[in-house]
């Protein structure tokens, strides 16, 4: 899940290169390193930095020492796995040689072999890292005489994993060669440069002329000139990448950080998410689907699959499924789900959730359950990704970029868009009749006024984060769709404020956890007016009981809750199934500020990177 960024015929690449690196430090911030070819020694300029949020910092400082005209050049940011995240195994690598230099991001699963074998023909390593053994194969591809992009495309036969690669050598100064296989890698064009990187947004300040590098593909870019072969050596054209947002929706715009400005934006994520896609009568329309109603009528079983908070909204997603659309859902976590006998077939439609539709672990399920028949369907907020490529339909969220590593607009717009999915599936199976439709029509249609107001009582959110952002032990309870609201709940707060907190359906307490309840605890229970607030209530008492300090999350003015509580966060009021989109809000906002006091970087919470892209 690390950055990765290219740039060549571009003589003070410099500037493109931090500013690219600063973009990407969302997918990894362990390390950051830039490596340079000196169009003068023809050498390899180099400066790394292991310093965590301040790496880029670093090699700002040391960027005048580089050299005055460059050839190609590659930055990197990482997330560490193998290898701890110090200076010897900051990307980029070198071969032996110090010709080539090398930047990966995912897992090559038999480096150790590879390794062994390198080091008998006496190469010697210099870090604990996967990725070495990439430049040193280069390395002797290399000195038989091949250029450059063969000697990767080789390379593609000897490693298994997933995994983005890009190398430049001494020996070809202007050529940047890249290639993946899972893991995400772009290339682009701009006046008189080329360009690769690990994500569209790093690119936006120099070129919108982008193109995406398909599984064992392997791009030769140089700087007016591009060319993309396969595994066979065989010419490849490459598709263009259509890009719907702008730079300035990755900037923070003012705000003190992108978490702040994310959660600020979630009502128009939601309405941009629905906008044509359900009508005042309640007829539905996601035209990119590309599965005909038809089609959806034959389905038999949901299986949603997801991991993180993507997770948490697919749990709410086969909720809304069986309530509405009256089949059975069911939400996997997709890291487990791959490595299980799952019953599946021709009528099971799958829906793969992921914000950027690169999520290694979801990917992976996605194809396990295309392998077994199933239809698949990628929801994701990114167009053009790797698993929209490979999905039978697609539904986009329309969040805009989404650059802090906990997740918020783009789990409020997940949330939304399956709720509207449900519908969409329930008219197409006549599930519904036509008054309950447009009531939940009308429901959705007034989610982002909703959002706006939870937005609004910030302020009492901050004054009660003061009061526990020294708690240590915080358990989260709730029932029907608030227990997946609870679920995301405790994650955000785990997150950002590194924090004990669990989440557990609230009736579970007794069979266990409760024994965990003394003065000192803190319990956030989700008590919103659903037709399971009783119950809720009856569990409120219960570890009431036992010393716990209550803080619920109850509708505006819902004095009864607020009589049974020591604290209140307050959401209006809205439908069962739109409560999640609605109640998230003030968690987000209560985990946000416990870790502002904390002195935490709420935008990059200590050891998460934003894309997951390996095992």
């Amino acid at each position: 899940m690390c950055g990765i960024i290219g740039v060549t015929g571009e003589k003070a690449p410099l500037g493109i290169l931090l500013d690219g690196l600063s973009t990407l430090e969302y997918r990894g911030y362990d390390s950051a390193g830039l490596a340079l070819i000196d169009e003068e020694s023809l050498s390899i300029w180099r400066v790394r930095a292991a310093e965590q949020a301040h790496s880029l910092e670093k090699l700002s400082l040391h960027s005048s020492g580089a050299p005055s005209r460059c050839a190609a050049a590659l930055g990197h940011t990482r997330w560490a796995t193998h290898g701890a995240p110090r200076e010897q195994n900051a990307h980029p690598l070198l071969d032996c040689t110090e010709h080539i230099a090398v930047v990966h991001n995912g897992i090559i699963e038999n480096h150790r072999a590879l390794g062994a074998a390198l080091e008998m023909n006496g190469h010697v390593f210099s870090s604990e890292t996967d990725s070495e053994v990439i430049a040193h194969l280069l390395e002797d591809e290399v000195a038989s005489g091949t250029s450059l992009c063969e000697a990767l495309r080789r390379l593609m036969g000897m490693l298994r994993g997933d995994f983005a690669i890009a190398a430049i050598s001494t020996h070809e100064p202007d050529v940047i060669v890249a290639a993946r296989r899972t893991a995400p890698l772009i290339i682009g064009r701009g006046e008189g440069i080329g360009l690769i990187s690990s994500d569209v947004a790093a690119l936006l300040g120099t070129t919108r002329d982008l193109y995406q590098l398909n599984d064992d593909e392997i791009a030769e870019v140089r700087p007016n000139a591009m060319r993309v072969v396969d595994l066979d050596g065989h010419r490849v054209i490459p598709k263009p990448i259509t890009v719907q947002w702008d730079l300035e929706r990755a900037q923070k715009s003012g705000y003190p950080d992108f978490m702040s400005k994310e959660i600020s934006e979630q009502p128009r994520a939601i309405a941009d998410t629905l906008l044509g896609r359900i009508g005042v009568d309640a007829t539905t329309d996601i035209e990119e689907l590309t599965i005909s109603k038809a089609e959806l009528a034959e389905i038999e079983r949901v299986l949603i699959v997801a991991c993180g908070s993507s997770y948490h909204a697919g749990l709410v997603g086969a909720l809304a499924i069986e309530s509405l659309a009256h089949v059975p859902a069911q939400t996997e976590i997709a890291s487990e789900f791959r490595y299980r006998n799952a019953v599946i077939g021709k009528n099971t439609l799958v829906i793969a959730v992921s914000q950027s539709g690169e999520t290694v672990d979801t990917l992976h399920a996605m194809r396990e359950a295309r392998r077994r028949g199933a239809r698949v369907i990628a929801l994701t907020n990114v167009v053009d990704s790797l698993m929209t490529r490979e999905s039978d339909g697609v539904c986009y969220t329309r969040a805009g970029p989404e650059i802090g590593v906990a997740s918020t607009k783009c789990h409020v717009a997940q949330l939304a868009l399956l709720q509207a999915f449900a519908l969409h599936l329930a008219r197409a199976k006549n599930a519904i009749d036509n008054g309950e439709a447009i009531a939940i029509a009308q429901d959705l249609s007034v989610l982002p006024k909703l959002v706006e107001e939870a937005l609004e009582h910030h302020g009492h959110i901050k004054e009660l984060a003061q009061r526990f952002a020294t708690t240590r032990d915080f358990y989260f309870l709730g029932r029907g769709v608030g227990y997946p609201l609870a679920l995301e709940g405790a994650l955000k707060l785990k997150e950002l404020s590194y924090v004990r907190a669990e989440a557990y359906p609230a009736g579970e307490m007794k069979h266990g956890p409760i024994s965990l309840i003394e003065p000192g605890a803190v319990v956030v229970a989700i008590a919103t007016r659903t037709s399971l607030w009783d119950k809720v209530m009856g569990n409120i008492a219960e570890v009431r009981a036992r010393g716990a300090t209550i803080v619920a999350l109850a509708e505006f003015d819902d004095d009864e809750t607020a009589l049974v509580s020591d604290a209140v966060l307050e959401v209006p009021t809205t439908s069962d199934l739109c409560t999640p989109i609605v109640g998230v809000v003030p968690l987000q906002l209560f985990s946000y500020e416990i870790a502002r006091l904390k002195g935490n970087d709420v935008d990059r919470p200590r050891n998460l990177a934003k894309v997951v892209t390996v095992e």
